[in-house]
């Protein structure tokens, strides 16, 4: 038996050790998920006993994690907005910097007549959760979660169950469809939104080890990282509604050559929205009113 004090002291010096960064956070994910505890019971109460077998799966977490694995992977869920996501090896583990794509389409959403009975369509959407998190956040938005690789889809199924289950989304219709971008979507939409893979190819060797073991398919945005955001860009207007508007996540470098393709294929009002951080993480543009 040990304490979680001392199980988080030794733990968060291994992961140090090893050149992991956020050594403490890591450590008490990993044990809180180990000893089925909230990171506050493990704060609050650092007296507390870690019974043998939750030692052991601490210590089986630690090695994967030293081993490169990522924390979502291993935890096998991430906390996204107020959803708690399945993830897995085989779908990308959402990030903290795409939920300023959630904020910066809820905000497009609310400022469209009709809100909320309006349809937005999710593109590469993984694990779901931007598709998911709009439809959660806005009761009576119909949401259709569009992806191309069976892993990702399988997890996007699942936490759409998961989030029908808890009683989010107001009744608006929720759909997850297996589609490379447009192919398979039927319908048009009052917003569009898409995390695609937007690394240029030659990068990603110089990936952290933990991101390289995420799928190649949610990466690798060809020789320049738009190959995909082209194809997204060309096909929109044809599925948006005047004055609809198309919102992507990509990386601020690529931002100049994106307002190109979007104002190229039509797209007025083109503007691009900060992270947390202060990077330029979203661009967006609305297709004229006829």
């Amino acid at each position: 038996m040990t304490t979680v004090h001392n199980a988080l002291r030794e733990a968060k010096k291994r992961l140090r050790d090893a050149g992991i960064e956020s050594a403490a956070l890591d450590a008490e994910l990993l044990l809180a998920a180990a000893a089925g505890l909230s990171r506050t019971a493990l704060i609050t109460h650092p007296d507390r006993e870690i019974d043998g077998e939750a030692a052991a799966r601490f210590e089986s977490a630690l090695s994967r994690r030293l081993g490169g694995d990522c924390v979502a992977y291993i935890t096998e869920y991430k906390e996204f907005r107020r959803l708690r996501l399945a993830v897995r090896p085989g779908v990308l583990v959402p990030r903290p910097d795409t939920e300023t794509l959630v904020e910066v389409a809820g905000e497009r959403l609310r400022r469209q007549a009709g809100y909320p009975a309006l349809a937005a369509l999710d593109l590469c959407a993984g694990s779901g959760a931007v598709g998911l998190a709009l439809w959660d956040e806005h009761p009576g938005l119909a949401v259709t979660l569009a992806e191309l690789s069976p892993d990702a889809l399988s997890v996007a199924r699942q936490n759409a169950e998961a989030v029908k289950a808890s009683g989010g989304g107001g009744g608006g219709a929720l759909s997850v469809v297996e589609s490379d971008l447009f192919a398979a979507v039927t319908g048009v939409f009052d917003l569009i939104t898409a995390n695609p893979p937007y690394i240029p190819r030659a990068l990603l060797a110089g990936l952290p080890p933990e991101v390289r073991r995420e799928p190649r398919l949610a990466l690798d945005g060809g020789e320049d990282g738009l190959a995909l955001i082209r194809r997204i860009i060309r096909g929109a207007p044809a599925r948006l509604k005047a004055g609809a508007a198309l919102l992507l996540e990509a990386a601020p470098e690529e931002m100049d050559g994106i307002g190109r393709l979007l104002r190229g294929a039509g797209f007025s009002s083109c503007v691009r929205y900060r992270d947390l951080g202060g990077a330029e993480r979203v661009i967006g543009g609305e297709i004229r009113l006829l």
